[in-house]
């Protein structure tokens, strides 16, 4: 389980590293996949909103993934992994929506 673990936190490492670099963009970053990124009013704090989310994701990911170091004597505690991750993701999207409404030229 240890290296189910070790995948687990590249990814999490991954989503960081996007937020870092989508923090610093100086183009608008898509949040959803296969599509343009909607008109942005204040470029600047939307990447930079963008880029902390991305960051809290992939912080909060690694986290959600310490009980698979557990998991051998409990195999419960993956479902704590998976459950929290669902939550972490429908959560993300809730709070990009507000950011998209709160930055889109009208």
């Amino acid at each position: 389980m240890k290296i189910a673990f070790i995948i687990w936190a590249c990814v999490g490492f991954i989503f960081i590293v996007m937020g870092i670099f989508d923090y610093f963009s100086e183009k608008p970053v898509g949040f959803w996949a296969n599509t343009k990124t909607v008109p942005i009013r204040d470029v600047k704090k939307y990447n930079r909103a963008t880029g902390k989310l991305f960051f809290c994701f992939g912080t909060i990911f690694v986290l959600l993934g310490l009980p698979l170091l557990y998991s051998e004597q409990n195999s419960s505690l993956i479902l704590l992994s998976i459950i929290g991750t669902m939550f972490e993701v429908i959560g993300t999207m809730i709070a990009y929506m507000k950011i998209e409404e709160k930055y889109r030229r009208k």
